[in-house]
């Protein structure tokens, strides 16, 4: 489930980025790109929960230790990225 919706993320941030350079309204992509990005990770989390509930220490070793890096990467990397529209039109209204 969270490969489905960490793609559903990321789709929504290349259309907020596409809606941008196109000068077109990009708030609601972009607020669907950060909402799946909290989907996405809310479901990585359940997963973690379903491993502990097994007990499935070998899975939990496996993966958890080398997501967690992975999982702030990705985090930052999409709030970057649905953001900086923001600061782009910002930017762009100064200088005039």
């Amino acid at each position: 489930m969270w490969i489905i919706l960490g793609l559903i993320a990321v789709v929504a941030t290349l259309i907020n980025i596409y809606m941008y350079i196109a000068g077109r309204d990009y708030k609601l992509a972009m607020a669907i790109g950060l909402s799946f990005t909290a989907f996405t990770l809310c479901s990585e989390y359940s997963l973690v929960a379903q491993w502990v509930k097994a007990e499935d220490w070998a899975a939990l070793s496996d993966v958890v230790s080398g997501m967690e890096s992975v999982l702030w990467l990705l985090t930052i990397a999409s709030i970057l990225l649905n953001i900086s529209p923001i600061f782009l039109e910002r930017l762009k209204n100064d200088a005039h």
